[in-house]
């Protein structure tokens, strides 16, 4: 018997070995629960782009980054934009979606983010460090970070790398966002263990300090989670702007937080999969890889 229940594509990887993380076991639980509300079938991120027409609605989720498979996910993000198709999040994000150019962008712009260079000529306009981290502009889960001291500075070679000072920070912290509505945030007291992350109660100056990037990102609708550190005066300083398929930590939040999520992911879900087609495109870029 034919359903008149939303068709959703979620596209996954259970089997990447992503460190401190359990992809399978959180899209498991999460696609459980969006089955209540919709048809789901999962799906490999190779495999998104021959399968996503049969649907109302594509999720990306825990997919891995996309460095693994740079030019499939360019060519689905291709099809995605040109056929119209109804993606979430969108593929026009400016965060980690596009690369980590955004990081150097904001830093020009005077943003709190940690300093960041792009080109040689910008250098100088870094703090002082003992050590500088070298980041692929489309790097993920620190693949390709090297640390340089000063003195060889001089070796890198610009083009698709940024350089930050090593900043000694105190804590990192994620705000999780659906539809830029703040839903929860979770930290690591200890620097030393990135992914022993505990429930943080962010105040007005945090959620501000998060807000403004959401702001900033037109990916209207979707998830995004603002990493960011506590620097030792205290001050909040952007790490990265997740905005294509960042881990939730959802079995680390309590049971009301996490059924506050998942009704507000079913919410954006169910909109986006109203709203008939997305209008096609035929200007389509290039995405970056996502954490």
């Amino acid at each position: 018997m034919p359903s008149d229940r939303p068709r959703l594509l979620y596209v996954t990887d259970p089997a990447y070995p992503a460190r401190g993380r359990r992809y399978g076991d959180e899209d498991l639980a999460l696609s459980a629960r969006l089955r209540e509300d919709f048809t789901v079938a999962l799906c490999h991120p190779l495999d998104a782009a021959e399968l996503m027409a049969a649907f109302d609605a594509v999720l990306i989720r825990n997919s891995g980054p996309v460095t693994h498979y740079q030019a499939a996910f360019d060519a689905f993000r291709d099809r995605a934009l040109a056929g119209g198709v109804r993606v979430q999040p969108p593929l026009t994000g400016r965060g980690d979606m596009a690369g980590k150019g955004y990081l150097a962008e904001l830093s020009a712009a005077g943003y709190p983010v940690i300093p960041t260079a792009a080109r040689r000529e910008d250098l100088a306009a870094l703090p002082s460090a003992d050590e500088y981290a070298v980041k692929p502009l489309r790097g993920a889960d620190s693949h390709g970070l090297v640390f340089l001291t000063p003195d060889r500075l001089g070796e890198v070679r610009f083009g698709d790398v940024l350089v930050q000072p090593r900043i000694r920070f105190r804590y990192e912290v994620s705000f999780y966002f659906v539809d830029r509505v703040f839903q929860y945030a979770l930290y690591a007291p200890r620097p030393e263990e990135r992914w022993r992350l505990e429930p943080y109660e962010a105040g007005p100056e945090d959620l501000g300090f998060a807000r403004r990037f959401v702001e900033w990102n037109p990916a209207d609708h979707g998830v995004q989670r603002v990493d960011a550190c506590r620097t030792a005066d205290g001050e909040l300083l952007l790490v990265e702007l997740e905005d294509l398929n960042p881990y939730l930590s959802l079995d680390l939040v309590d049971e009301d937080t996490r059924e506050r999520f998942v009704a507000a992911l079913k919410t954006s879900l169910h909109r986006l999969a109203a709203t008939g087609p997305a209008e096609p495109t035929g200007a389509v870029g290039r995405g970056g890889p996502a954490a």
